[in-house]
Protein backbone atom coordinates (compact mmCIF):
# COMPACT_ATOMS: atom_id res chain seq x y z
CA UNK A 1 0.00 0.00 0.00
CA UNK A 2 2.55 2.35 0.47
CA UNK A 3 4.38 1.53 -2.49
CA UNK A 4 1.28 2.28 -4.68
CA UNK A 5 1.27 5.61 -2.47
CA UNK A 6 4.35 6.79 -3.54
CA UNK A 7 4.32 5.81 -6.64
CA UNK A 8 0.99 7.83 -7.21
CA UNK A 9 3.03 10.86 -5.35
CA UNK A 10 5.57 10.59 -7.69
CA UNK A 11 3.58 10.11 -10.90
CA UNK A 12 1.28 13.16 -10.12
CA UNK A 13 4.47 15.14 -9.44
CA UNK A 14 5.90 14.19 -12.31
CA UNK A 15 2.45 15.11 -14.32
CA UNK A 16 2.11 18.38 -13.00
CA UNK A 17 5.99 19.44 -14.23
CA UNK A 18 5.32 18.34 -17.88
CA UNK A 19 2.39 19.88 -17.74
CA UNK A 20 4.06 23.67 -16.72
CA UNK A 21 6.56 22.44 -18.90
CA UNK A 22 4.94 22.07 -21.89
CA UNK A 23 2.63 25.68 -20.84
CA UNK A 24 5.73 27.42 -20.55
CA UNK A 25 6.66 26.04 -23.61
CA UNK A 26 3.49 26.85 -25.78
CA UNK A 27 3.71 30.60 -23.95
CA UNK A 28 7.52 31.07 -24.98
CA UNK A 29 6.04 29.90 -28.47
CA UNK A 30 3.17 32.21 -28.99
CA UNK A 31 4.77 35.25 -27.45
CA UNK A 32 8.02 35.22 -29.96
CA UNK A 33 8.03 38.38 -33.07
CA UNK A 34 8.85 37.90 -36.33
CA UNK A 35 13.01 37.74 -36.94
CA UNK A 36 13.86 41.15 -37.77
CA UNK A 37 15.08 41.00 -41.20
CA UNK A 38 12.43 38.85 -41.98
CA UNK A 39 8.74 39.61 -44.02
CA UNK A 40 5.70 38.04 -44.60
CA UNK A 41 2.62 38.66 -46.57
CA UNK A 42 -0.12 37.75 -44.51
CA UNK A 43 -3.21 38.97 -47.03
CA UNK A 44 -3.26 40.07 -50.30
CA UNK A 45 -6.96 41.23 -52.03
CA UNK A 46 -7.84 42.30 -55.21
CA UNK A 47 -10.93 43.87 -56.31
CA UNK A 48 -12.66 45.32 -59.44
CA UNK A 49 -14.29 48.68 -57.66
CA UNK A 50 -15.66 51.44 -60.30
CA UNK A 51 -13.75 51.10 -62.96
CA UNK A 52 -10.01 50.65 -60.74
CA UNK A 53 -8.51 47.50 -59.99
CA UNK A 54 -7.56 48.07 -55.85
CA UNK A 55 -4.77 45.87 -53.70
CA UNK A 56 -5.20 45.43 -50.25
CA UNK A 57 -2.08 43.92 -48.60
CA UNK A 58 -1.00 43.36 -45.14
CA UNK A 59 2.87 42.81 -44.69
CA UNK A 60 4.60 41.73 -41.11
CA UNK A 61 8.11 42.25 -40.13
CA UNK A 62 10.28 43.47 -37.37
CA UNK A 63 12.67 46.03 -37.52
CA UNK A 64 16.16 45.21 -36.66
CA UNK A 65 18.00 47.28 -33.66
CA UNK A 66 20.50 48.35 -36.44
CA UNK A 67 17.74 49.75 -38.78
CA UNK A 68 15.77 51.41 -35.32
CA UNK A 69 19.01 52.75 -33.99
CA UNK A 70 18.99 54.89 -37.42
CA UNK A 71 15.85 56.03 -37.42
CA UNK A 72 15.78 57.41 -34.09
CA UNK A 73 19.40 59.03 -35.38
CA UNK A 74 17.25 61.05 -38.21
CA UNK A 75 17.97 58.56 -41.28
CA UNK A 76 14.67 58.18 -42.83
CA UNK A 77 13.89 54.40 -44.13
CA UNK A 78 12.40 54.64 -47.45
CA UNK A 79 10.28 51.23 -48.02
CA UNK A 80 8.94 50.28 -51.76
CA UNK A 81 5.66 48.38 -52.58
CA UNK A 82 5.77 47.12 -56.55
CA UNK A 83 2.95 45.53 -58.57
CA UNK A 84 2.96 44.16 -61.97
CA UNK A 85 0.11 42.18 -63.90
CA UNK A 86 0.76 40.35 -66.68
CA UNK A 87 -0.77 37.94 -69.22
CA UNK A 88 1.30 34.45 -69.03
CA UNK A 89 2.16 33.46 -72.52
CA UNK A 90 3.11 29.67 -72.86
CA UNK A 91 4.58 30.16 -76.84
CA UNK A 92 6.49 33.74 -75.21
CA UNK A 93 7.80 35.55 -72.37
CA UNK A 94 4.94 36.68 -70.00
CA UNK A 95 3.43 40.54 -70.88
CA UNK A 96 3.14 42.70 -68.61
CA UNK A 97 0.05 44.67 -68.62
CA UNK A 98 0.05 47.00 -65.90
CA UNK A 99 2.54 48.09 -62.94
CA UNK A 100 2.11 50.41 -60.03
CA UNK A 101 4.86 51.64 -57.59
CA UNK A 102 4.45 53.02 -54.48
CA UNK A 103 7.77 54.83 -52.45
CA UNK A 104 6.93 55.30 -48.63
CA UNK A 105 9.76 57.78 -46.43
CA UNK A 106 9.91 56.87 -42.97
CA UNK A 107 11.75 59.66 -40.58
CA UNK A 108 11.93 60.53 -36.64
CA UNK A 109 11.71 64.56 -36.30
CA UNK A 110 13.69 65.15 -32.94
CA UNK A 111 12.22 68.85 -32.51
CA UNK A 112 8.52 67.13 -32.70
CA UNK A 113 10.00 63.78 -31.42
CA UNK A 114 7.02 62.66 -34.04
CA UNK A 115 7.07 60.33 -36.72
CA UNK A 116 6.36 61.51 -40.17
CA UNK A 117 5.73 59.10 -42.99
CA UNK A 118 5.50 60.85 -46.94
CA UNK A 119 3.98 58.01 -49.44
CA UNK A 120 4.00 58.86 -53.45
CA UNK A 121 4.16 57.17 -56.37
CA UNK A 122 7.74 58.32 -57.35
CA UNK A 123 11.16 58.06 -55.18
CA UNK A 124 10.66 60.77 -52.34
CA UNK A 125 14.18 62.58 -51.90
CA UNK A 126 15.66 63.11 -48.58
CA UNK A 127 13.48 65.91 -47.83
CA UNK A 128 10.46 64.34 -48.48
CA UNK A 129 8.99 67.32 -50.06
CA UNK A 130 7.51 66.78 -53.26
CA UNK A 131 3.73 65.09 -54.78
CA UNK A 132 3.34 63.28 -51.20
CA UNK A 133 0.82 61.89 -48.97
CA UNK A 134 1.98 62.87 -45.56
CA UNK A 135 1.20 61.51 -42.04
CA UNK A 136 2.34 61.79 -38.73
CA UNK A 137 2.61 59.38 -35.76
CA UNK A 138 3.55 59.52 -32.08
CA UNK A 139 5.29 56.58 -31.77
CA UNK A 140 7.19 54.44 -34.38
CA UNK A 141 4.77 51.21 -33.66
CA UNK A 142 1.70 53.65 -35.16
CA UNK A 143 4.08 54.82 -38.10
CA UNK A 144 4.93 51.07 -39.29
CA UNK A 145 1.52 49.86 -38.72
CA UNK A 146 0.57 52.62 -41.67
CA UNK A 147 3.86 51.21 -43.68
CA UNK A 148 2.69 47.70 -43.38
CA UNK A 149 -1.18 48.00 -44.63
CA UNK A 150 -1.94 48.65 -47.80
CA UNK A 151 -5.69 49.37 -47.87
CA UNK A 152 -7.75 49.84 -51.69
CA UNK A 153 -4.64 50.91 -53.90
CA UNK A 154 -5.05 51.88 -56.77
CA UNK A 155 -3.14 49.69 -58.67
CA UNK A 156 -4.88 49.96 -62.34
CA UNK A 157 -7.95 50.64 -64.89
CA UNK A 158 -9.83 47.65 -65.38
CA UNK A 159 -10.16 48.73 -69.13
CA UNK A 160 -6.62 48.43 -69.18
CA UNK A 161 -6.65 44.79 -68.33
CA UNK A 162 -8.40 42.37 -71.01
CA UNK A 163 -11.04 41.08 -69.68
CA UNK A 164 -11.65 38.11 -71.49
CA UNK A 165 -8.36 36.02 -70.22
CA UNK A 166 -6.78 35.52 -66.72
CA UNK A 167 -3.56 37.69 -65.58
CA UNK A 168 -1.33 36.92 -62.76
CA UNK A 169 -1.02 39.58 -60.65
CA UNK A 170 3.58 39.64 -58.73
CA UNK A 171 3.36 42.07 -55.28
CA UNK A 172 6.87 42.88 -53.27
CA UNK A 173 7.36 45.03 -50.85
CA UNK A 174 11.03 45.85 -49.81
CA UNK A 175 13.22 48.35 -47.14
CA UNK A 176 15.06 50.21 -50.52
CA UNK A 177 18.71 50.54 -49.01
CA UNK A 178 19.56 52.25 -52.63
CA UNK A 179 17.90 55.35 -50.99
CA UNK A 180 20.03 55.36 -47.99
CA UNK A 181 23.22 57.52 -47.21
CA UNK A 182 26.25 56.29 -48.83
CA UNK A 183 28.01 55.15 -45.71
CA UNK A 184 24.76 53.34 -45.04
CA UNK A 185 24.51 51.72 -48.52
CA UNK A 186 28.00 50.35 -48.08
CA UNK A 187 27.52 48.84 -44.43
CA UNK A 188 23.69 47.33 -45.30
CA UNK A 189 24.58 45.25 -48.45
CA UNK A 190 24.85 42.15 -47.98
CA UNK A 191 23.43 42.65 -44.46
CA UNK A 192 20.65 40.14 -43.21
CA UNK A 193 19.64 43.02 -40.74
CA UNK A 194 18.65 45.66 -42.99
CA UNK A 195 17.30 43.29 -45.59
CA UNK A 196 13.41 43.28 -45.28
CA UNK A 197 11.44 41.57 -48.68
CA UNK A 198 8.56 39.75 -49.58
CA UNK A 199 6.93 38.87 -52.12
CA UNK A 200 3.40 36.91 -53.35
CA UNK A 201 1.49 36.18 -56.58
CA UNK A 202 -1.85 35.57 -57.04
CA UNK A 203 -4.47 35.03 -60.37
CA UNK A 204 -6.72 37.20 -61.78
CA UNK A 205 -9.62 35.42 -63.32
CA UNK A 206 -11.00 36.49 -66.45
CA UNK A 207 -13.30 39.24 -65.61
CA UNK A 208 -17.25 37.45 -65.11
CA UNK A 209 -15.54 33.99 -64.85
CA UNK A 210 -16.85 31.85 -62.37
Amino acid sequence: MTTTVFFTVCWRKAWASLSLALLLACGWAQAQAPAPGTAAITQLLVQRVDGELELSADVQFELSPQVEDALHKGIPMFFVAEVEIVRERWYWTDKLVASATRHMRLAYQPLTRRWRLNVGPRPIDTSGLGVTLAQTFDSLPEALASVQRLARWQIAHTADIPADSAHQLRFRFALDVSQLPRPFQIGAVGQSEWSIAASASMKLPAEGAK
